[in-house]
């Protein structure tokens, strides 16, 4: 099957398809993509004249490579398909499944033959060992699930039908989920089934190798219970205190333990509050984003949206797939639902709502914290709105279109 090519991705990446120097590590939550992310590259990489003998592609959890565990496996396995003169392209997915492959991979960087590319769906691909043994060596992509326009680029792409009112399609993106396989699923029953999917892999095969839990069951009930929060100001503490209310008696210790785990499975996010006074991130409150939406649809059968979350969601992923560090502002006594820094180290401040439209109270609301913020960065009402107000200087932008346009922040 022809693959659908996520450009967001391809074009951070070409300029080092040919780097032999530096390692690429594809990251991000299973099942968004990275396998066939690297699939398009070697297509892209023999459309330039590479010879197909040059590429080496391992998936770790294909049948015929589940006895690879060791540096040693891995290494005959490359040496016995490595045989072709020249630059060789060596890609080796879910590269976690290897213990202590560090080294060996930075062996084979080290000969000046091999340009590397590797993916893993946790982040302890890249803490620990790999940190000392490949600083200054690797370059770190990560991907997430199909954002917006790529979700209807992908349903065009392999001749899916689009609604042509674009808030019912936003209503369908939100409750179908951004996982790509999901694209090819005609039932929204089958695409909660496989959402839910994920999520036990995840649990097998990403948590429970790297956490000691006693109970599954407080576990999910922690993850249900976070899952059903994304995008509420939180804390351990409240969590904690929630879960005792309703007869689950569970330390701060282990909630920590527990959400710790889920985001370095890469299914939540959290983003801290920044003051913008003391230029300093705040400790204790949080609120936590979900890689994709469909983590919460799998858990609630319902087909009811709140919208405010859910398009916060939208936007905390879209501005981390434009590679920008993203926090919840604070200003004195107001509050902005972000602060986005792009690559450049500019900042811009983003209110997340469906409408503005609605009454003047809901229009002040939004618009009230972005005032009172003096210096030059960009301003943003982002919502649904397709008719725009032109207040004090702000941009008060469709969140859709925004989106299908390619803009940052």
């Amino acid at each position: 099957m022809k693959l659908y090519r996520r450009e967001n991705y391809l074009r951070k990446i070409r300029g080092f398809y040919h780097a032999d120097d530096l390692i690429k590590v594809i990251t991000g939550v299973r099942r968004s993509g990275k396998s066939s992310l690297m699939q398009t590259i070697a297509e892209e990489i023999k459309e330039g004249g590479v010879p197909e003998e040059n590429i080496i592609f391992l998936d770790l959890e294909k049948r015929g490579n589940k006895s690879i565990r060791t540096p040693e496996a891995l290494e005959a396995r490359i040496e016995e398909l490595g045989t072709a003169k020249g630059l060789k392209y060596l890609f080796i997915d879910e590269i976690q499944n290897v213990k202590d492959f560090e080294e060996l991979i930075n062996g084979f960087r080290a000969d000046g033959e091999w340009s590397i590319f590797i993916t893993g769906s946790n982040s302890y691909l890249l803490s620990g060992e790999i940190m000392t043994k490949l600083t200054g060596r690797y370059l770190e992509f990560e991907m997430f699930p199909l954002t917006f326009e790529e979700y209807e680029e992908m349903k065009m792409f392999y001749g899916k039908s689009i609604d042509p009112n674009p808030q019912q399609e936003l209503r369908n993106y939100i409750l179908e989920s951004g996982f790509p396989r999901t694209i090819h699923l005609d039932d929204i029953g089958d695409k909660r089934a496989y959402v839910q999917s994920i999520i036990t892999e995840i649990f097998e095969k990403d948590i429970r190798r790297r956490v000691k839990i006693r109970k599954r069951e407080t576990f999910e009930l922690v993850r249900r219970y976070i899952t059903n929060n994304f995008g509420a100001t939180t804390s351990i503490n409240n969590i904690c205190d929630e879960l005792i209310k309703n007869g689950n008696h569970i330390s701060k210790e282990t909630v920590s333990r527990y959400i710790h785990a889920l985001v370095n499975a890469k299914i939540l996010y959290e983003c801290n509050r920044f003051d913008m006074k003391s230029k300093r991130m705040l400790s204790g409150e949080k609120k936590y984003y979900l890689a994709d939406l469909g983590f919460y649809y799998a858990d609630n059968t319902d087909n009811e949206i709140n919208f405010g979350p859910a398009l916060e969601n939208m936007v905390y992923v879209y501005a981390r797939s434009q590679d920008c560090a993203i926090s919840v502002g604070r200003f004195g006594k107001f509050e902005c639902d972000f602060i986005t820094r792009n690559r450049e180290r500019n900042y811009a401040y983003i209110q997340v709502a469906y409408t503005i439209l609605a009454s003047k109270e809901t229009e002040n609301r939004e618009y009230r914290p972005l005032e009172t913020i003096r210096d030059n960065y960009p301003r943003y009402v982002v919502t649904t709105d397709y008719l725009f107000q032109k207040r004090s200087g702000i941009s008060h932008v469709n969140l859709m279109e925004f989106m299908k346009e390619g803009k940052t922040f």
